[in-house]
């Protein structure tokens, strides 16, 4: 869901903000986006500043913003990252290279830490290969499901080129299928299953099914396994972390 940055570009434009503090920053985030009646428990927090190389003065704020959302009778609760550029007095939310027509928004990343690249999180290919590649996906998202396997399926054929490292990223709200179907998942890891990561995309199960039993079905259908319920709840499926904190696998 792109609303939040949608909503704050519209915002944003013509802010001005007189050398603003971090502090100020989000405040006056908070008060554009949240005077949208449609938002509420809105928190905005700087995660990351860099500054923007060939555009003087300029720096990308790398902002996480969370919120309930009210779309319909619905209500459904967001996390996005968004990217904002501050110089000086000057807030905009994007940031356009007018003589080479590049669009910082789309070439600017915070920084990923080397402690993240872990060799129990190692997929394919080797450590010391040329490129390494983070994935952090869902396996019941539709653009996950369309592009995880083809990038995973290529990226293997060159272990000497790219290192790839995949970290589960069930999102909970939107596919409630996704937890338990990671949790089978870790455990089919756990149990020396090859192949896992790739495979796991291929279980057909509706992500609204919150049974754990049917998910548990679709899987073992798809891997030709005889994983129980059980097996979801092992301490060790259970423990199994992102960036060194749990996941969201205990619901």
């Amino acid at each position: 869901m792109l609303l939040m940055p949608k909503l704050s570009a519209t915002l944003l434009l013509c802010a001005s903000l007189f050398g603003a503090t971090d502090a100020e920053v989000i405040t006056f985030l908070k008060k554009g986006i949240g005077s949208n009646p449609s938002i509420s428990n809105l928190d905005v927090d700087i995660s990351g500043k860099q500054n923007v190389s060939g555009m003087t003065g300029w720096q990308a704020y790398f902002v996480t913003i969370e919120a309930d959302v009210k779309q319909g009778a619905e209500n459904r609760h967001i996390n996005q990252n968004g990217t904002y550029f501050v110089n000086g007095d000057t807030l905009a939310p994007e940031l356009v290279n007018l003589k080479t027509g590049e669009r910082y928004n789309d070439t600017i990343a915070p920084s990923f830490s080397s402690a993240y690249y872990t060799k129990a999180n190692l997929v394919s290919g080797e450590s010391t290969a040329a490129h390494k590649v983070a994935i952090f996906s869902d396996p019941l998202c539709p653009f996950c499901r369309r592009y995880a396997p083809e990038a995973l399926s290529y990226m293997a054929k060159y272990p000497k080129t790219f290192a790839v490292y995949y970290y589960h990223f069930p999102l909970t709200q939107l596919h409630p299928a996704s937890v338990a179907l990671t949790k089978a998942a870790i455990a089919a890891d756990q149990n020396g299953v090859d192949n896992v990561t790739l495979k796991m995309y291929q279980v057909d199960i509706d992500p609204n099914e919150k049974d754990e039993q049917k998910i548990v079905d679709a899987f073992n259908k798809t891997f030709k396994l005889k994983l129980s319920v059980a097996d979801l709840r092992r301490p060790s499926v259970l423990k199994h972390s992102l960036f060194g904190n749990p996941i969201i696998l205990n619901q």
